[in-house]
């Protein structure tokens, strides 16, 4: 069961871009200690696809990624989310870490408030650094990190 009504302006802009594209973007800004990121709603209710999150990337750049998902999903040919993809940024593969739902209250409030509770599935995406390693790859730097914290256990990658 997911919201149909919303009480106020990004509630209902939610509601709206769901109801026209078939998901909607948040973007929390980085602020003090908290690193940026943008997360879906709306792409399991509208095409079955598990939700996604992804960090440190400007907002800009989360939303081109974040869409290629979802008009690979609209097309009826999701990505794998058990296998690294090419198909995201150019020149480097990404990797999908299943996010607990320990996770979700922390990160993805509004993705709570439409499914009116914690039952989605959700995925990160987690991209390389420009040497090619993930932040779970010892020999990368501690500001890279810092910059896309790893909310689950990734499928594959350096």
């Amino acid at each position: 069961m997911v919201r149909s009504v919303g009480v106020d302006e990004s509630e209902r802009q939610l509601l709206d871009d769901v109801a026209e594209y078939g998901w909607h973007c948040i973007h929390i800004t980085e602020e003090g200690e908290q690193v940026g990121y943008s997360f879906t709603v709306g792409l399991y209710q509208t095409f079955g696809h598990p939700e996604l999150i992804i960090f440190g990337l400007s907002s800009r750049v989360s939303h081109q990624i974040l869409s290629i998902v979802a008009d690979a999903a609209r097309a009826g040919t999701p990505l794998d989310l058990s296998h690294p993809t090419d198909a995201l940024i150019n020149h480097y593969s990404c990797c999908f870490a299943e996010v607990p739902s320990s996770e979700y209250y922390d990160h993805v409030g509004f993705a709570r408030w439409y499914y009116q509770g914690d039952d989605f599935p959700l995925y990160q995406i987690v991209w390389p650094s420009k040497s090619g390693l993930f932040p779970w790859h010892p020999r990368s730097s501690a500001e890279f990190r810092a910059a896309q914290p790893v909310l689950g256990q990734a499928a594959t990658g350096n």
